[in-house]
């Protein structure tokens, strides 16, 4: 049996037969065994650019097929954070073609939202934007979403590309080194991984609910009062 066999053999095991994380794995180590370590980068830039696809399952791959000797532990945290780097860029490039003006037309015409917010929004991201980019690399969703402020308020390409390295090394090097060092069992990492995502998405939700409630409350009540003017 050939290390490719061992390795997707070990992905379906573990991912679960006929998941889709189980395809996604499958496909990871095939990828990697076909154009070695530079497709443990390019399965990590379209992570960053598909946020459903989870680095959770990715990184632990490229440790994997690494202790299997494809190719060095050096090389896989070189090409996954080079991946990471790209992806983020293309996103970059997103948010700065859409730019602040063109979101606040966006925002005017979205129910709720109003062109301020676009305003605030990137008003906070200039001043506090180096610890969103840094630790948003290392949270499930906003580890890609976070690219695209970035552009929209044109963080310095060079401040970014660091930030996003920087974030980037940490968050790939825990997954990578857990495959490595955890072999076939790599898919244990996942556990906590999951509920760190559900926690995010939880957070997310309420922080939706609660931007809702509060935007109701002052078109309702600003309605009040422009009746009671007009009376």
């Amino acid at each position: 049996m050939t290390d490719t066999t061992l390795l997707v053999t070990a992905a379906a095991q573990s991912g679960g037969d006929g998941s889709w994380l189980s395809a996604l794995a499958d496909w990871t180590v095939s990828l990697m065994e076909v154009i070695g370590p530079a497709g443990a980068g390019a399965a990590i830039a379209l992570e960053n650019l598909f946020p459903p696809l989870p680095s959770e399952v990715v990184l632990p791959m490229a440790g994997l097929t690494a202790s299997r000797g494809s190719f060095t532990l050096a090389e896989a945290l070189i090409w996954t954070t080079l991946g990471s780097v790209v992806g983020a860029f293309v996103l970059y490039g997103i948010g700065a073609w859409l730019g602040a003006a063109r979101l606040r037309r966006i925002a005017e015409w979205m129910p709720l939202m109003k062109g301020d917010d676009v305003d605030r929004t990137v008003a906070w991201f200039q001043k506090h934007g180096w610890a969103a980019v840094f630790f948003g690399r290392m949270i499930p969703i906003f580890r890609s979403l976070i690219s695209i402020p970035a552009g929209v308020s044109r963080m310095p390409l060079w401040k970014f590309g660091l930030l996003t390295a920087a974030g980037s090394a940490v968050w790939n090097t825990i997954f990578v080194m857990a495959g490595f060092l955890l072999g076939e069992n790599w898919h244990v990492i996942e556990q906590y991984a999951d509920i760190l995502q559900y926690v995010v998405i939880a957070v997310a939700v309420a922080a939706v609910v609660w931007f809702v409630v509060v935007r109701v409350r002052t078109i309702v009540r600003d309605r009040r009062e422009r009746q009671l003017d007009g009376v």
